[in-house]
């Protein structure tokens, strides 16, 4: 990924944190059958390993988890939000009329090994645990009890588990740091009214921390 300096995130505890709040991910490989993307749900756990450990799961169908093997190095891309950025925008353009449109975006990639886990034990495990994250803000949570034990069963043989290990993460934050202070608040303003809040108020904390 190409990342200029001043957009690069390379904070551990920021990237987890984007990675925990936007888990669906991209997971890239490039198995036997050539280039593969599946998008998918990620539990990250920064304990395991050196680096930490993403998990997930594919239907069984899904001929991913037998196109690449167990060591594969494997690429997953997890992106908090994105927003075009006008010209008009910045209070500079209308003095100097010399600013173009762009496009922000936060976004973190992992690079990885995967290892296949086709086994009842992992995917129960991981699924609990998926369910209990994604349910927990819900008035009344479902959990795998509410279904009785032979459907989930015959659901867990439909899946597949993925494990893979954390070998490096890169991390980037495109919100106009190269702008003046003005011209990010006048982005940021502009975002935040259409309700972009998102991009706008992360552009807006950039802005709090440029000098006046």
């Amino acid at each position: 990924m190409y990342t200029p300096s001043h957009f690069a995130e390379s904070r551990s505890n920021v990237l987890h944190e984007l990675i925990r709040q936007h888990p669906l991910g991209v997971l890239i490989t490039h198995g036997r059958a050539g280039l593969d993307a599946n998008h998918l749900p990620f539990e990250l756990n920064t304990a395991q390993g050196e680096n930490g450990t993403l998990h997930c799961h594919v239907a069984r169908n899904n001929p991913v988890w037998q196109d690449i093997a167990t060591g594969s190095d494997v690429l997953v891309v997890f992106r908090a939000g994105d927003a075009y950025i006008s010209p008009q925008w910045y209070p500079s353009k209308q003095e100097f009329h010399k600013q173009v449109p762009t496009w922000n975006y936060q976004v973190a990639h992992v690079h990885g090994k995967a290892t296949i886990r086709d086994d009842e034990r992992y995917v129960r495990g991981l699924v609990a645990r998926l369910t209990r994250a994604h349910e927990a803000s819900l008035p009344v949570p479902w959990k795998m009890t509410d279904s009785p034990p032979e459907y989930i069963d015959a659901m867990l043989q439909a899946i597949v588990g993925i494990e893979i290990e954390i070998t490096r993460i890169e991390g980037k934050s495109k919100l106009s740091q190269n702008k003046d202070k003005r011209d990010v608040l006048g982005a940021s303003h502009a975002l935040l009214e259409k309700g972009e809040q998102l991009i706008g108020q992360a552009m807006q904390t950039v802005a709090d921390s440029k000098p006046e």
